[in-house]
């Protein structure tokens, strides 16, 4: 996740032939990025985005053609270092699909206290800037994809 980062414009990757920076805008999720230097092809972001500010986030989850899968965590809790390793291979079989986001709610606590994040981790669905489903609790990997597939069969 070293090579990705969020601002409130995008996300800003890295072009894996030429070592470009590239910011893919989050209304053209979903589609076709090239690198704006070797035109190769960026592919579909295959991992969680780390968020690091409240203004990030409402962009991302307001902007996003996407719908934004969120990992509300703390590096403390012991659930949510178990769920780490599932909620990556989500992000790798959704990639395209799903944006998926990790916020620290020690990082933020903000955002906790807005989205009433009382218990970690809590994963939340958000669509156009609207929370529309919620999970609290551990689950592994298939449990998340359900989680993901009512939503996405709902809409």
């Amino acid at each position: 996740m070293n090579n990705i980062e969020t601002d409130e414009r995008g996300i800003l990757v890295t072009c894996p032939k030429c070592g470009r920076r590239n910011r893919m805008k989050y209304e053209g999720l979903g589609k076709v990025f090239r690198c704006g230097q070797c035109q190769t092809e960026l592919r579909p972001l295959g991992e969680p985005v780390e968020v690091h500010s409240d203004l990030v986030f409402d962009a991302l989850i307001s902007r996003s053609t996407l719908p934004v899968l969120v990992d509300f965590w703390a590096p403390w809790c012991g659930p949510c270092k178990m769920v780490a390793p599932e909620i990556r291979k989500v992000a790798t079989e959704t990639a395209g699909q799903v944006l998926v986001a990790k916020v620290n709610t020690e990082e933020l606590p903000s955002l906790a206290r807005r989205f009433r994040v009382t218990a970690i981790p809590t994963m939340a669905i958000f669509r156009n800037g609207i929370e529309v489903a919620r999970q609290a609790g551990a689950m592994p990997a298939p449990a998340i994809r359900k989680f993901l597939a009512q939503d996405l069969v709902a809409s």
